[in-house]
């Protein structure tokens, strides 16, 4: 079971490592993705703080409920990301898909693993 859950979470965090990555090295492309879906192009830093944020939130597992609230806001990132991604079809929503997988398999598993 812990195996299970460091591959399922690393593996997460890894995708919103990379995420938060591309919205810091290419923010300009990143608020034109933003502006074309109709989403608010200020929030693109502040998302990728939240990521980084997120990411070390589970990784300490020291409060846990920021814990909840990081698998909660990664949760909706990611559900939004696919989202957008489908609409725009753009082929890029293979990321936020297997970020939910391993979502998911990291939170159910967590329960057991990281109490």
């Amino acid at each position: 079971m812990k195996i299970i859950y460091w591959i399922a979470t690393i593996a997460m965090c890894g995708i919103m490592l990379f995420s938060a990555q591309m919205y810091f090295r290419n923010t300009e492309m990143v608020r034109g993705f933003f502006e074309s879906l109709g989403y608010p192009i200020y929030l693109v830093i502040p998302l990728a703080i939240a990521k980084i944020g997120g990411i070390i939130m589970i990784l300490t597992n020291k409060i846990k409920w920021l814990k909840e609230w990081a698998y909660a806001g990664f949760f909706f990132d990611m559900v939004l990301a696919y989202t957008a991604h489908y609409i725009k079809d753009d082929g890029q929503g293979l990321f936020s898909t297997l970020g939910l997988i391993f979502l998911i398999v990291s939170y159910t598993t967590s329960k057991k693993v990281r109490p």
